[in-house]
């Protein structure tokens, strides 16, 4: 099924539509938010967020664009929830090292790199490299223009791999824009 035609059955069905969108695009946005906050369990959070709002949206949602629509919900999800004063509990353990998520096919050390670019970049670099958007698709989720975006993009991409080479040359500076 097209995601356009899913889109449309969504607009105006009900759980079942809700489920196969679920099942088609639950684990990209999960790999997106994970790839925008750097924590696998807010990216969870974020995820189940922005299922329940298209949900209770869908009445306002064209049918148009499925895929471009849950993910400005996640873009815009993932950037509230890295400025909500995180509650940090005695027993919670700071992971800067943490390994990335199994499922994101990444080293360590490019996820570590990647941990250290600020979330808008992330989600920049995501989407032209993981998911292959072109930048009128990427200006219309990040809400800027394409040439802004190839612009930053340019720039984001100097800064990972400054960071990576750091990594490698073991001058790896301790800033961490996920912590």
């Amino acid at each position: 099924m097209s995601d356009m035609e899913l889109g449309r059955r969504f607009a105006s069905g009900g759980e079942d539509e809700l489920e196969e969108m679920i099942n088609l695009y639950g684990a990209k946005l999960l790999r997106y938010a994970t790839a925008i906050l750097c924590d696998h369990q807010e990216a969870e959070n974020v995820v189940q967020e922005v299922f329940i709002t298209a949900y209770q949206n869908r009445a306002t949602f064209d049918g148009i664009n499925l895929s471009a629509w849950l993910y400005k919900i996640t873009y815009n999800r993932s950037l509230t929830q890295r400025k909500r004063p995180r509650m940090l509990y005695f027993s919670e353990v700071r992971q800067e090292a943490a390994p990335p998520p199994e499922d994101t096919d990444m080293s360590e050390k490019t996820f570590q790199a990647l941990r250290r670019l600020k979330p808008e970049d992330r989600a920049l670099l995501y989407g032209r490299i993981m998911e292959e958007q072109s930048y009128e698709q990427l200006s219309r989720l990040l809400g800027r223009s394409p040439a802004a975006l190839r612009k930053r993009y340019e720039r984001a991409k100097k800064k990972l791999a400054s960071y990576l080479a750091d990594q490698y040359d073991g001058k790896e500076e301790q800033k961490d824009e996920c912590i």
